[in-house]
């Protein structure tokens, strides 16, 4: 009896610990998970190395890449500014910044900084779906929501001068014989905290200077066409570091993590 009382106990701990390791890991400051590829630690060189300027209709930049590496004024490092000159007056589409690689599922971490109250940017998933990033604002068009379709649930900003942390999972839109079947879907948590769990995305906002598709049939005519991470630029200064992604292969329509 006793060994069996063993045994159940060893059971219960390993189910507990299977368990456990399934548990998001998110917030500030996350190492990447294996398999993932580093996009920006911050340097000038990890920025070159990966990213390019998304030549959309409004691109006004020539390369290289103007976005500066500048000091993290938390810590002291570095770290990426959106104050490309091209993006000036909130020109955005002027100068943004996507990800070489493309993708379709995928997991990823990105830490932000925004250094002046009103600061403005925005992670566009596969280049067409924002997580938007603006100070002071908590509406459908403000800081972490899935811009013009879903609220955050909850209000997680580290504030003006702190770094964030956005985790995602997101799950690309499914076709058949060319048409759409199954729409895009993401789950998003903020400085570790859940904030969009398996939300479907309905469309590219913005128009055709906002992303991949945001010129197709006002916004709705999403293609099958992978698309990168997309950093945008509006003549603010918001930081980035620490940005990494992993590849997924997502068989059902389920992104909640």
């Amino acid at each position: 009896m006793k060994a069996k009382f063993s045994s159940l106990l060893i059971l219960a701990s390993m189910s507990f610990l299977t368990l456990s390791s399934l548990q998001a890991q998110t917030g500030v400051g996350q190492k990447p998970e294996k398999g993932a590829k580093v996009y920006l630690d911050g340097s000038k060189k990890s920025l070159e190395k990966n990213w390019i300027y998304w030549e959309g209709p409004r691109f006004s930049a020539e390369m290289p890449i103007k976005w500066p590496e500048v000091t993290d004024p938390v810590d002291g490092g570095k770290a990426i500014s959106s104050i490309d000159p091209a993006g000036a007056g909130g020109k955005y589409g002027a100068a943004d910044i996507v990800t070489k690689d493309e993708f379709k599922d995928f997991r990823a971490h990105v830490e932000f900084l925004i250094m002046e109250e009103g600061g403005n940017s925005g992670v566009y998933l596969q280049n067409r779906y924002e997580v938007q990033i603006l100070d002071g604002d908590y509406g459908l068009h403000g800081m972490a929501a899935l811009i013009n379709e879903h609220l955050p649930t909850s209000e997680e900003y580290n504030g003006v001068g702190k770094w964030n942390a956005y985790d995602i999972v997101f799950r690309a839109a499914r076709f058949e014989d060319g048409k759409l079947v199954e729409k895009p879907r993401a789950t998003v948590y903020f400085n570790g905290v859940k904030i969009h769990e398996d939300k479907e995305i309905s469309q590219v906002w913005g128009g055709p200077n906002s992303g991949l598709d945001g010129g197709n049939d006002g916004g709705k005519g999403i293609t099958d066409r992978p698309g990168g991470l997309k950093l945008q630029a509006e003549g603010h200064d918001v930081r980035y570091r620490n940005i990494w992604i992993k590849k997924l292969d997502l068989t059902s329509p389920d992104t909640d993590f």
